[in-house]
């Protein structure tokens, strides 16, 4: 089974071994994560953006070819076959704002593309394995503040506005609230403990 997993986070340095180095605990569950699906004998594919030096702006050229259907930047392609072989995707990011990072909305917008990943006239995934899709966030916002005050708006924009408007069903979402205020011992037993 193959796993992308789409990493956006900067305190990230991605070493020869694909094996993250890290200063923030997302980069350490993606450390776990990733020791989990080869544990499971997965492939694991990962896409560090940071790394990679996406550019996640949408630029006039850009938008034109996204209009044809078309991609002109090579990363953008290659990121769109590395999805198609996909069995698994997970995304993982830090909340800022209530939302994702640019990076991961400039993925969005520029790699999950009409014509290229979803068919323009019906909205239909070009996804034909139905991967699962995961997303593991990171956010200071209190679980229960997120979800009442402010509406859960990650889950609506991802779930509903983009994977189920493109009939992908297979959805969930890992959340790790007010991390930094967990102790040592507390974060070590959520990276012990954490299963995709």
């Amino acid at each position: 089974m193959k796993t992308v997993i789409i990493f956006d986070h900067p305190y990230t340095a991605t070493a020869g071994d694909n094996v993250p180095h890290h200063r923030s605990f997302l980069a350490a569950l993606l450390k776990a994560v990733m020791a989990q699906q080869r544990q499971e004998n997965n492939d694991v594919d990962l896409i560090d953006l940071h790394a990679d030096g996406f550019n996640p702006v949408m630029s006039a050229a850009d938008l034109t070819n996204w209009r044809r259907g078309q991609s002109t930047d090579p990363m953008v392609a290659d990121y769109q076959q590395r999805l198609l072989a996909a069995d698994r995707i997970i995304f993982m990011f830090p909340v800022w704002w209530e939302v994702m990072p640019a990076m991961t909305k400039g993925f969005l917008d520029k790699v999950y593309a009409k014509g290229q990943l979803y068919q323009a006239d019906t909205m239909k995934t070009k996804l034909t394995k139905q991967p699962r899709i995961d997303i593991v966030t990171t956010m200071s916002t209190p679980n229960w503040i997120y979800r009442l005050i402010f509406g859960a708006p990650l889950a609506k924009l991802l779930f509903r506005g983009t994977f189920l408007k493109t009939r992908l069903r297979h959805f969930k979402w890992h959340n790790f609230a007010q991390v930094e205020k967990k102790t040592l011992a507390q974060r070590e037993a959520i990276l012990r403990n954490f299963k995709l």
